[in-house]
């Protein structure tokens, strides 16, 4: 029987068929906001926030994600100024950094302004969670940098994502929707493989929604692109810890990232990168 033939055929993704080259890799989070749900405000300045981008990698992220917008339920939009202010530095700062320079950086943004500056300042990843429904100029510059970009499925901006959380079957539904944004992206002109495919964990999905789509990993992982999944600290986990406040919600997001690696997922998005590194290497070991 071979290793992990108690499991589901179809849930358990063969390393072999996996996109990407098998290995679940952690990108950590770098938010230089006021008000992300996390940990807005710790790291606002642009010093603070590269400190905090060296200390990720040497706990072991793989790669860093810069953002200069919340994009959490409720949360008011920045001016593109501002965003540019937030982000730009920090991005110029880790890549020039001796210690981070060769880790690839994601910005997190949902305008192709900030994607083109942010590229421009050392950036090899744009990390749209619109799946560029927010600016339509996005797909068409991502094109022309030629960059990787992570194509989230969303259905709106902070302050309407949870009244768009309505679905009849919300596996298919996520997967359906996020597959036509991808074939949009590609006849844009971003390569194939270029796009990465996020399923928007907590993005109008509530609660039960959520545990769905990682249940279902496998028909994300089947869309054919490298997957991405950011279940990092997420209100899901806490209600299911009994209202555990985000900062203590770490070890449960660990559990999530050992079940992606599992699953055959390309990345995990994650506020705390050690235990995250820690439970994925034990679950890659025990696949060998």
């Amino acid at each position: 029987m071979s290793l992990g033939g108690s499991q589901d055929d179809h849930q358990v993704a063969d390393r072999a068929d996996r996109p990407g080259d098998g290995h679940t890799r952690v990108m950590g989070i770098v938010n230089v906001t006021p008000d992300s749900f996390s940990d807005g405000g710790l790291y606002l300045h642009a010093d603070a926030a590269i400190a905090h981008g060296v200390e990720l990698v040497r706990q072991g992220a793989e790669l860093l994600d810069i953002g200069g917008e919340s994009t959490r339920p409720g949360a008011t939009r920045v001016s593109e100024d501002e965003e540019l202010s937030r982000v730009i530095p920090v991005v110029g700062g880790l890549a020039a950094d001796p210690r981070t320079r060769d880790i690839p950086l994601s910005v997190d943004t949902m305008r192709a302004s900030v994607a083109r500056a942010s590229v421009e300042a050392g950036a090899a990843i744009i990390n749209d969670v619109s799946g560029g429904l927010a600016d339509d100029a996005m797909f068409a510059t991502v094109a022309g940098l030629d960059v990787d970009y992570i194509c989230q499925h969303w259905r709106g901006f902070g302050q309407e994502m949870n009244q768009r959380a309505r679905y009849h079957d919300v596996v298919t539904e996520v997967r359906d929707e996020l597959a036509a944004r991808l074939a949009l992206a590609e006849q844009a002109g971003i390569s194939h493989d270029h796009l990465i495919a996020d399923p928007g964990l907590g993005f109008a999905k509530m609660g039960e929604q959520d545990w769905q789509l990682l249940r279902h990993l496998d028909v994300f992982v089947a869309l054919g692109h490298r997957v991405l999944v950011g279940a990092s600290r997420k209100r899901f986990l806490g209600v299911l810890l009994n209202g555990r406040e985000a900062r203590d919600r770490d070890a449960a997001t660990a559990a999530v990232s050992a079940w992606c690696a599992q699953r055959g997922v390309w990345g995990v998005r994650t506020h705390e990168v050690l235990s995250q590194a820690d439970a994925i290497a034990v679950t890659e070991h025990l696949m060998l």
